[in-house]
């Protein structure tokens, strides 16, 4: 996708946050992809991550394939036309933006509210809590925003194998702007949540992606600020890598990365069990609660003891409380035992220390 040099770029409907601090979990609003928010969030566990070792879970305020983060002031003199667009991701961010709420304005006349693109690095405060960029690129429908660190797009593709390309960036952000139209409209209240390949999460984040394909049948008739056209054209490559972009953060893509994954496991049960990012699932949660526990997770079959004492998504089973707690109990002592092996090789070995 490439943009055309002489298209004026409008930076009043983005601000720029990098270098911000944020941190925490942001909670509700639409997510990428047909997963959503949930999913995204497990994308540091799975990968291994590659945030800065604060303490915060808060990465450093440059991602790669930024051009370097400048004030919201200084924006508007970075990001003047589509050359800009061609050559920064933030200005691409900015014109897609440009693109996506024109058409949905004319399309939906009055009814259609503009909504602000967020672009931040590391974390940020948003009306549905705090976010880092573990979360990946959200709608919040309680303050109307989408939020986007720029550092994804690298992350779709090195870690999920994406093409990527200029137009998989347009996909993103018309796909964010689709939970926009969502909320305007009501859908979000409407349709539910719960989980499975027929639940209303699902079919909302596929309405999203509907949307987003909306908007890019019609991208090239958008123009920039001074009405000259953002686009030169959408090719077939621009198609297939946008779709590629979807695939790849496909539910069943990235959940089968995190069977075996305790961690990703017990943190996915945890937003099931809370109604964090989805509708609250017991069930589920009781069912990826019993998959970390059974891959050792202590803290999984902790709480998985919780939930057969308190009969959550199950019936209350006291018996298998008391199994889990003893398991838990067992895991506890063997990490002891293996965490004293150490220090003990070192009493037999008194050369080591010189090594």
């Amino acid at each position: 996708m490439t943009f055309n040099d002489d298209a004026s770029l409008d930076t009043s409907q983005v601000g720029d946050r990098r270098g911000i601090g944020g941190g925490g979990l942001a909670i509700g609003g639409g997510g990428l992809g047909i997963v959503g928010l949930i999913i995204y969030l497990l994308i540091s566990v799975l990968g291994g991550g590659n945030s800065s070792d604060s303490g915060t879970g808060v990465q450093t305020p440059f991602q790669p394939g930024e051009t370097g983060a400048v004030s919201q002031q200084d924006l508007a003199q970075v990001c003047r036309t589509g050359a800009d667009a061609n050559s920064r991701d933030d200005c691409r961010i900015v014109a897609y933006t440009n693109s996506v709420q024109q058409y949905w304005s004319r399309a939906m006349g009055s009814r259609y509210q503009p909504a602000e693109t967020i672009i931040f690095s590391g974390g940020t405060q948003t009306g549905c809590g705090n976010a880092t960029s573990d979360v990946g690129p959200f709608y919040c429908p309680a303050d109307g925003k989408a939020y986007f660190d720029l550092g994804f797009f690298d992350e779709l593709r090195t870690r999920f194998g994406a093409q990527g390309g200029s137009f998989a960036q347009g996909y993103v952000v018309a796909h964010e702007y689709g939970h926009h139209i969502q909320n305007l409209l009501g859908t979000s209240d409407r349709v539910g949540g719960g989980t499975g390949p027929e639940s209303g999460s699902v079919r909302l984040e596929l309405q999203a992606d509907c949307y987003a394909g909306v908007w890019a049948k019609n991208a090239t008739t958008t123009t920039g600020a001074n009405g000259r056209p953002l686009f030169e054209s959408v090719t077939q490559s621009d198609i297939n890598n946008a779709l590629d972009a979807a695939a790849a953060v496909g539910d069943d893509r990235i959940q089968s990365r995190a069977q075996g994954h305790a961690d990703a496991q017990f943190f996915l049960a945890v937003l099931l069990q809370k109604g964090i990012g989805a509708p609250r699932d017991t069930e589920m949660a009781l069912a990826w609660f019993r998959r970390a526990a059974e891959h050792g997770h202590r803290l999984a079959m902790l709480q998985l003891a919780d939930t057969y004492d308190l009969g959550l998504g199950t019936a209350a089973d006291p018996a298998a409380a008391r199994q889990w707690r003893e398991r838990a109990k067992a895991a506890e002592q063997a990490a002891r035992k293996s965490a004293d092996e150490p220090r003990s090789n070192q009493r037999v070995d008194p050369d080591r220390s010189k090594r």
